[in-house]
């Protein structure tokens, strides 16, 4: 987790990341991206205000654990002679998921947030379904779980609803440096404002936004036999339709690309990964984005 302070801290996260930062409020957490000036994939992340006077920073960052200070190496280069303030607060603080969190009051509507002990909670900006996210001091993790009734879950039924809904979990499914943000729909995720101007990769970006060039996708997939690894090819016949990505037990991700699924549907045929038989399975929200999907899900 980074913090992220100094009087031009909005400016400059405006500068480059792919949300629009005038957003952010106290009740309003982002869905966000950094991306590479080809518009590549580099890191996403949760943005939420929150002050540590102590590190001296009023927004935080829910990034990915392995790659944080490989964000922070990033956002120091940008820094230049801005003042903002940029620190690691993954020694004071944690994240976490609460699935089924009703008892928040954060109601439907995804980036809602609230102060909550001594930290920040808010709906996740992606698919409401997947519940809240926190940002909470180490120390009061017991006390706030202890007050709202929370029982610590399996980190596997987690992971579960995640990939029935369709949700990248970052590097797992995202390739650094080589994924398209539209491939994996980061935009209906709510990781793109098309309308806030100038960031990092903003140019392309909008370009297959709006010419409509995707070919791939990033989708979930029922998997009947042996779970194959990621990067494990996904084969139509003697044609490469696309990759396998994270997976767990008959559920996970796969980028396919469109027009073997369109030849794939049109064939009745059968898509395949090792041993195993790929079936997709997109959620509702990705099915309404693209008929040759939406045609898949209801065979």
């Amino acid at each position: 987790m980074l913090g992220i302070g100094g009087s031009e801290a909005r400016t400059f996260l405006q500068n480059l990341i792919s949300n629009d930062v005038r957003r952010l409020a106290p009740d309003m957490a982002l869905y966000a991206l950094l991306l590479t000036p080809q518009g590549k994939y580099l890191h996403d992340f949760f943005l939420a205000e929150h002050a540590d006077l102590e590190a001296g920073t009023t927004l935080v960052l829910d990034v990915e654990r392995d790659r944080a200070a490989d964000l922070l190496r990033r956002l120091t280069l940008y820094k230049l002679r801005a003042d903002v303030v940029l620190a690691d607060l993954s020694d004071r603080y944690t994240v976490g998921a609460i699935v089924g969190a009703a008892n928040l009051q954060l109601g439907n509507s995804g980036g809602a947030a609230q102060a909550l002990g001594g930290g920040v909670v808010f709906a996740d900006p992606r698919v409401v379904r997947l519940g809240a996210r926190f940002i909470l001091p180490r120390s009061h993790v017991a006390g706030v779980a202890a007050e709202l009734g929370l029982r610590l879950g399996e980190e596997s039924a987690y992971e579960a609803l995640r990939l029935q809904e369709g949700v990248p979990d970052s590097s797992r499914d995202l390739a650094v440096e080589r994924s398209f943000p539209l491939e994996a729909a980061l935009d209906e995720l709510h990781a793109i404002d098309y309308g806030k101007g100038c960031y990092v990769g903003q140019e392309l970006t909008a370009r297959t936004h709006y010419r409509g060039t995707v070919r791939k996708r990033l989708m979930p997939v029922h998997i009947a036999g042996t779970t194959p690894a990621s990067g494990t090819p996904v084969m139509f016949g003697t044609i490469e339709a696309g990759e396998m990505r994270s997976s767990q037990g008959d559920v996970g991700m796969a980028l396919l690309r469109l027009d073997t699924l369109d030849e794939a549907r049109a064939a009745k045929g059968v898509l395949r990964a090792g041993d195993a038989t790929i079936v997709p399975q997109p959620p509702e929200w990705l099915a309404r984005t693209l008929p040759t999907v939406d045609a898949i899900r209801k065979q």
